[in-house]
């Protein structure tokens, strides 16, 4: 067996940046996608934070690319990012910048007010998820402006070609945004805890065929379940799901306790049973999708 060829890496030090698994053959209408599964820390970015390493992926979804890898043998394609989170949010508009984190002026265009950028959570965040400051120094805005240009559209190009691929093949396409969830995000109070959040931004991302069959698929396999609080799906669900175009997004927010140490990110004995699971309960919804194609308008 000769050994693989070296990747170069681009410009900010990702080898690459992105990747899309591809299936052998896309028989399913469906997209998978793990924004914030990317793991690659770069000794530049490292060196320009005042956090260290494991204190950065505290924004990781750690993982979720390895817990859905089966859908690729499935029949779909899964976009996953390797710069983390941290580096770039690709689940937030591309210009949601929180101006006191920049030295310069931002373009007039920006978002600068959203909820998100006041959290610290924008598309170049200056929070980690518990909300530690990232940086020791503000970034001049020519920065932002390069992980925009450079990472951000790029992957939203990737992301808008499969979903048209899909949409031109089968008719239609059930984008669904893979995530995970710290076990607290309930919040200690909260009688009911969730093993999955499933997010169509209160109805309007989806057909509610889509959300009730996930929502029965865990059921039936012991998953607590809940809908769109606290998580009802970011940018990507909100942007790319039009289901009166035959496009639905869908977000799938899993509860970490599940399959890994929240301390050390390493994954449990859980990891195991709950790929086979996850993997049996996309082959399900897939087996019974119905009718998910535009919707025409009738003529008057």
């Amino acid at each position: 067996m000769t050994a693989p060829e070296p990747v170069e890496p681009d410009a900010f030090g990702f080898a690459p940046a992105f990747m899309v698994d591809e299936p052998a053959a896309h028989t399913l209408p469906f997209v998978f996608n793990t924004g914030h599964s990317g793991a690659v820390y770069p000794p530049h970015f490292i060196a320009a934070s005042r956090l260290d390493a494991l204190s950065l992926r505290r924004s990781e979804d750690a993982h979720v690319e390895r817990l859905f890898a089966s859908v690729v043998t499935l029949g779909a394609p899964l976009l996953r990012a390797n710069f983390p989170r941290a580096f770039l949010d690709v689940n937030r508009e591309p210009f949601e910048l929180d101006p006191r984190m920049f030295d310069g002026r931002l373009p007039p265009f920006a978002n600068t007010r959203s909820m998100r950028v006041a959290g610290g959570l924008g598309t170049v965040p200056r929070v980690v998820a518990d909300g530690q400051e990232i940086y020791a120094r503000r970034l001049p805005v020519s920065e932002a402006t390069a992980r925009i240009e450079g990472l951000y559209k790029p992957y939203h190009r990737a992301l808008r070609d499969l979903i048209q691929r899909t949409s031109r093949n089968h008719g239609h396409c059930v984008l669904i945004d893979c995530h995970s969830m710290p076990s607290s995000s309930l919040g200690r109070d909260t009688e009911v805890k969730a093993d999955v959040v499933l997010g169509d931004r209160y109805g309007t991302a989806c057909a509610p065929s889509l959300i009730e069959g996930f929502e029965a698929a865990f059921r039936g396999r012991g998953f607590r379940v809940v809908r769109n609080k606290p998580y009802a799906g970011g940018f990507i669900t909100e942007h790319y799901g039009e289901p009166n175009l035959g496009r639905h997004a869908l977000q799938i927010e899993v509860n970490r306790a599940l399959y890994m140490n929240e301390v050390s990110l390493a994954i449990t004995p859980g990891f195991t049973s709950l790929v086979a699971a996850l993997e049996s309960i996309v082959a399900d919804v897939a087996a019974d999708l119905g009718d998910l194609a535009p919707r025409r308008m009738a003529a008057e």
